[in-house]
């Protein structure tokens, strides 16, 4: 088996093993269809960006909760953002765990 064919299938083994721990969703699928030829590389990009950004968004939330009054409607923002954009690739764990943080906000549980 060539290195190409190796790799392609290691990544599908990998796609569905997250999908079958429910890491990931259909829409990921959805987001797999639209790469093409013209756009190899589609689905790297978006992941690559959506790591980059979660990034971001996840240190400026850490910096909110640590002040010693928090902003929990500012902290929300942050957390639908990153809701909006795990939904959006098919990360199910990550906007399953941003909908309970945003309970957690409503509430000001700082704990949860």
């Amino acid at each position: 088996m060539d290195t190409v064919a190796q790799l392609r299938s290691q990544w599908f083994d990998y796609t569905h093993y997250l999908r079958r721990e429910r890491f990931l969703d259909d829409q990921f699928a959805q987001l797999k269809k639209l790469q093409d030829t013209s756009s190899p590389d589609f689905v790297f990009e978006v992941v690559s960006l959506f790591f980059q950004n979660s990034e971001k968004v996840i240190n400026i939330m850490a910096g909110a909760l640590e002040r010693s009054v928090v902003d929990f409607n500012q902290v929300i923002t942050y957390v639908h953002r990153l809701k909006g954009s795990s939904a959006w690739i098919g990360a199910m764990r990550v906007k399953n765990v941003c909908i309970d943080f945003i309970n957690y906000c409503e509430a000001k549980d700082i704990e949860g």
